[in-house]
């Protein structure tokens, strides 16, 4: 008599726990792909931007303690090609209004810089992936990976405020206090154009585009691959950086 063997059906596979908002912000240092799988499924960017913000504050309290805006506008003023042609008057009123108003946009970068920075690139990155890649996102899908790919800057404002209390008040270089750019090796006095390029070659400006992209490889795997997406973002970089120096080799 033959016998039957029954087949068990196959179990489900379990479904994925969702990633809370701090699990988001970490998965950006420990697991970006993965976070950026869910991300594209439930889009958030409110938490990133409320963290940067709050650290954003944080730095213009610190450099408003630790900076001597009238020294710094002094400074500014003395390297400026407009200096040889102001009186001494002039100066020192252009002195007064620099040192008045510069902690007001210490507190105000802070506050808005965030925000404003994410939004922009958020819809700069929404038309270019959508137009090279065919990621065919909507602008909240843009904006959620921005944000969250923007949150590896927090790393670089914390350093910056380590830098402030570390060192003398009035010596910290506001250009470049991290040094996290070749800026960093471009000697005193150099070409203000020259200066901006060697800025521009970044290490957490690189951790973002790369974050970015692997964002949208995540969002949309069946057009985008990872090394594509990614050289989409530095492609638009590269672009942008191509006008920013530009204009300042044109101008200088």
């Amino acid at each position: 008599m033959a016998t039957t063997t029954a087949v068990s059906p196959e179990a489900p596979e379990p479904a994925k726990v969702p990633i809370n908002h701090f699990g988001r912000i970490t998965g950006m240092f420990f697991s970006p792909r993965a976070t950026f799988e869910q991300i594209a499924r439930r889009p958030s960017w409110l938490a990133p931007v409320v963290l940067m913000t709050i650290v954003g504050l944080v730095v213009g309290v610190v450099i408003n303690q630790r900076v001597d805006w009238r020294d710094l506008a002094s400074k500014r003023i003395e390297e400026s090609p407009r200096a040889a042609n102001m009186s001494a008057e002039q100066k020192e009123q252009q002195i007064s209004i620099g040192a008045k108003v510069s902690p007001y946009f210490a507190y105000g970068f802070g506050l808005i810089g965030p925000i404003l920075l994410v939004v922009i690139v958020a819809v700069v990155m929404w038309g270019a992936y959508n137009l090279l890649g065919g990621a065919n996102a909507n602008y909240k899908v843009s904006l959620a990976i921005v944000s969250h790919a923007f949150v590896v800057t927090v790393v670089s404002s914390l350093l910056f405020v380590l830098v402030l209390y570390l060192k003398p008040i009035g010596t910290v270089d506001l250009d470049n206090p991290v040094a996290a750019n070749l800026g960093a090796l471009v000697p005193d006095g150099s070409a203000k154009w020259l200066e901006k390029l060697a800025s521009a070659i970044d290490v957490f400006s690189f951790w973002v585009m790369a974050l970015i992209g692997i964002g949208y490889a995540a969002f949309n795997p069946k057009k985008l691959k990872t090394g594509g997406a990614i050289a989409i973002c530095f492609g638009v970089w590269a672009a942008y950086e191509v006008v920013r120096v530009g204009i300042s080799f044109i101008f200088s």
